[in-house]
């Protein structure tokens, strides 16, 4: 029995033996974890970076518009009444306060237009929502053919939600071109 102890323990202790001599073998022969990283990073400073091209990274057109005439002509608004330049007179500088507070009036028509239409897209959004968990709950019931409620309920959650997309489609058309309905995001902060 003691012989039997005797040589079980020594082939344990040839096993590992066997098996650590192959794994300090190969850590020789194979560079390490630490200086394949001290070579890669060297490798990346040597490679030249590639020039991102975005809208901060454009140059503004440096041409300049051409003068035709030597009157410059101001750009209006469709429906807004042409301005003639009056210098000197009195109606024209009341015509200037009148201007600039139908201008204000005109921005804050708009901006209750886009608010109009972010609550809009706001209500269409709830009405696909409630939409499909409907259509869930309808069809996940093995007897869903003969559920007459349920498919009444399912049609005039389709109809409710038509009827708010094309709302939502009058609204849209009704804001200027190049206009946009979405809430302004805010700046991000200037670095210091």
């Amino acid at each position: 029995m003691r012989h039997a102890n005797t040589i079980g323990v020594s082939l344990i202790w040839i096993g590992s033996f066997l098996c650590v001599a192959p794994v300090q073998a190969q850590s020789d022969q194979q560079p390490s974890v630490a200086e394949a990283a001290r070579k890669a990073r060297a490798q990346k400073k040597s490679e030249r970076p590639v020039p991102v091209v975005d809208n901060d990274t454009l140059k503004p057109p440096t041409e300049k518009p051409e003068v035709t005439s030597a009157t410059a002509v101001e750009a209006t608004l469709p429906g807004a009444p042409a301005s003639t330049p009056e210098t000197g007179t009195p109606d024209a500088k009341a015509t200037v306060p009148d201007d600039a507070k139908k201008n204000e009036e005109e921005q804050k028509a708009l901006e209750e237009l886009k608010q109009q239409i972010r609550e809009m897209k706001k209500e269409v959004d709830l009405a696909q929502r409630a939409l499909s968990l409907a259509n869930e709950d309808f069809y996940s019931k093995p007897d869903f053919a003969n559920n007459t409620d349920g498919k009444a309920k399912l049609d005039a959650l389709v109809n409710e939600l038509t009827q708010k997309k094309d709302e939502l489609t009058q609204l849209l058309a009704k804001l200027p071109a190049g206009e946009s309905a979405d809430e302004p995001k805010p700046s991000a902060p200037q670095p210091q």
